[in-house]
């Protein structure tokens, strides 16, 4: 989950910070509230019940759990092998034109799942809660129309995404309000989710990603990742890209870097065979990679693994992006920022361009590490007042 990674990106800032605390004392910095106030808004225009979900990890305790409408938490009782049937903790959600208050306590990583017409079914095992996995055809939420937003509160502020990794399937605003005004991203232009489900259904090989119930309704159009491994698409579409991008870099260097607020950080990759490897500006070899395959620049895992660390992982992000994006054997400093140079290759990613073309500001969440650049549709307020989710129309609207 993204917010996973910027969880642990933000508990390590916590840490240093604590640590700092220990040598000179700091002013104390304002964070938000105990239970923070969402509102979510149903401007659908369809009129099914709706209901909500408020599922995540208690970041005091490590414990998987469920919040209710008031902002408590619980965690989840037992779970066994087979997996049994969780409780049911949904929230009843608004109507179409109307909203619904909920609250969610600060120390919090997780989901907001929002379904249409039905409840959700969740399970437990020894391990913990088994989320719902729609592009599995026996998996039991299949026929629903749902989707979800991802989330941390914590004493460093709210990151509130809405997510398109695994599938589109729902229409959806995210918001975040602070001192400084309501921050706002993930709005469709007009028509947009048709103007997306068309434009993926209308690229050869892709239509089968497109998923439909029995009733003609367009449940979701699921990311080419998780279509390819339910055996609708094309589990070597990419590979073509990838050898010859990854070849480039046998008679040019690409040089990474990783991080914005440190432009002298740099690394830099040549290939041999069928490994790149890395290194630093003294030379010292840093990291290597094996080609990747194409599930792997899906996934941004595998081959592409990305390490919770300075070096490795923010090499494989920055891969995996330009992999995703078309510009790797192309555009030789990386990350690319040139958002017009993005999806051209052939083949190219043709869910992630579509999607990104058809949002208002440009920014989604269509795969793990479209953070790489500030292209992701994320909000985030170090001391939030509010924040909102708003379910938009399915047809006109428009951001």
């Amino acid at each position: 989950m993204r917010t996973s990674r910027r969880m642990l990106g933000a508990l390590s800032a916590l840490a240093v910070a604590a640590a700092t605390a220990l040598v000179a004392a700091a002013p104390a910095q304002a964070v938000g509230p105990d239970k923070l106030p969402v509102t979510v808004t149903n401007s659908s225009g369809r009129g099914e019940a709706v209901y909500l979900y408020v599922l995540g990890t208690n970041l005091a305790t490590g414990k998987l759990g469920y919040v209710n409408a008031g902002g408590t938490f619980t965690a989840w009782p037992a779970g066994s092998l087979p997996p049994s049937p969780a409780p049911d903790v949904a929230i009843g959600g608004p109507g179409n034109g109307s909203s619904t208050a909920i609250q969610v306590p600060r120390g919090i990583s997780g989901r907001i799942y929002f379904s249409l017409g039905s409840k959700l079914t969740f399970f437990l095992t020894p391990d913990g809660l088994v989320q719902p996995a729609p592009w599995a055809s026996g998996d039991a939420n299949h026929d629903i129309l749902f989707d979800w937003s991802e989330f941390t509160y914590n004493d460093a502020g709210l990151w509130l995404n809405s997510s398109q990794v695994d599938m589109f399937a729902v229409p959806h605003a995210v918001t975040v309000t602070g001192a400084s005004g309501t921050k706002r991203t993930g709005d469709l232009v007009a028509n947009g989710r048709d103007a997306v489900i068309n434009g993926i259904a209308a690229q050869p090989g892709w239509a089968n990603t497109v998923v439909k119930r029995s009733d003609g309704t367009v449940l979701r159009v699921l990311a080419p990742g998780k279509a390819a491994g339910a055996g609708l698409f094309s589990t070597t579409y990419l590979d073509s890209y990838i050898a010859s991008a990854w070849g480039a870099y046998a008679s040019k260097t690409l040089t990474v870097v990783p991080f914005t607020d440190q432009p002298n950080t740099k690394y830099f990759g040549r290939t041999s065979g069928t490994v790149m490897r890395f290194t630093n500006s003294a030379g010292t070899q840093v990291a290597s990679f094996n080609r990747p395959s194409s599930a792997d620049v899906w996934g941004c895992d595998g081959a592409l693994g990305a390490p919770n660390d300075t070096v490795v992982g923010p090499i494989a992000r920055t891969l995996c992006a330009a992999l995703n994006r078309g510009t790797l054997g192309t555009v030789d400093t990386q990350p690319s920022t040139d958002a017009s140079a993005f999806y051209k290759s052939s083949p190219t990613n043709q869910y992630a361009r579509i999607i990104h073309a058809n949002q208002a500001d440009g920014k989604a969440y269509a795969f793990a590490f479209d953070d790489v650049g500030n292209f992701e549709s994320l909000v985030n307020d170090g001391s939030p007042t509010a924040a909102g989710l708003v379910i938009e129309p399915f047809t006109g609207g428009g951001g």
